[in-house]
């Protein structure tokens, strides 16, 4: 395990954009993430992070109109077209800000769409961008994401990502695993680690119930540490969390816990 990794879309969210990434420097992270950096053009994205001091692990693909309930539209069959107009200059703010993995989301189901023909939509789509991102040397990553955290998530189960892995067979096509995520679908994340450590590049973590620090719900990180290492994993650990409070008081956690070495 490289460290932890500030997830700046919920972290230091008491301080506007631009200024989280010397807020995380100052917390003695190393390396950050966001979901939606483009209202910053990449070239500052890559300013600031050179100003700082820091490396970025991910971001994601544009998700849509986010207040109309928008959730990524790789699997909407009328999205074709949309998800293939911004893919180029997805692909071109990411090589340009220097991020390494885009997360394309996947997208909400409607009520009446049929299961198959989203799912057609989702592997062709992901394969066309897995061949344009490659061209780039860009990750393209799915992230199972779980009803209970957005209602009728196409891709919720951890194992129908290893399912769409397999059916678009791109080596850059890797798992976002989110132990909070996986917890809230009675998934065991430890088993699921173990199972299929050689697919996942990122792990994201919150505890649960609540998705606040870790200490303040069930999940046993101290386990997850373990098996992370127990499997070699190599990447790091993003902490996508609610703060409880301020998050430089909610850091405690990190300080306290024997793995507090992973940080930095």
């Amino acid at each position: 395990m490289k460290g932890f990794s500030a997830h700046i879309g919920y972290l230091f969210n008491e301080v506007p954009l631009e200024q989280r990434f010397a807020a995380a420097r100052d917390a003695g992270f190393t390396v950050v993430e966001h979901p939606s950096l483009y209202s910053l053009p990449a070239t500052r994205v890559k300013q600031l992070l050179a100003e700082n001091g820091l490396g970025i692990v991910q971001s994601s693909f544009p998700a849509g109109d986010i207040a109309r309930g928008e959730k990524g539209f790789a699997a909407l069959p009328d999205q074709i077209e949309r998800f293939r107009a911004l893919l180029a200059d997805s692909l071109d703010y990411a090589v340009e800000a220097g991020i390494p993995a885009l997360h394309c989301m996947a997208g909400v189901r409607p009520a009446d769409a049929d299961r198959q023909q989203m799912w057609d939509t989702y592997i062709a789509n992901m394969r066309m961008a897995a061949n344009a991102a490659a061209e780039r040397g860009v990750l393209l990553l799915i992230e199972p994401i779980s009803s209970g955290s957005i209602s009728n998530y196409f891709v919720e189960d951890p194992m129908e990502a290893v399912r769409a892995m397999a059916e678009i067979g791109a080596p850059n096509v890797r798992l976002l695993f989110d132990v909070f995520h996986a917890t809230m679908t009675g998934q065991n994340p430890f088993a699921f680690i173990r199972d299929h450590a050689a697919q996942i590049y990122h792990i994201h973590i919150a505890d649960h119930p609540g998705r606040h620090e870790p200490g303040t719900g069930k999940i046993e990180f101290e386990r997850l540490y373990d098996t992370l290492e127990a499997v070699g994993y190599g990447g790091y650990i993003g902490c996508e969390y609610t703060p409880h409070g301020k998050t430089l008081d909610g850091l405690d956690w990190m300080r306290r816990s024997p793995h507090s070495r992973l940080q930095g």
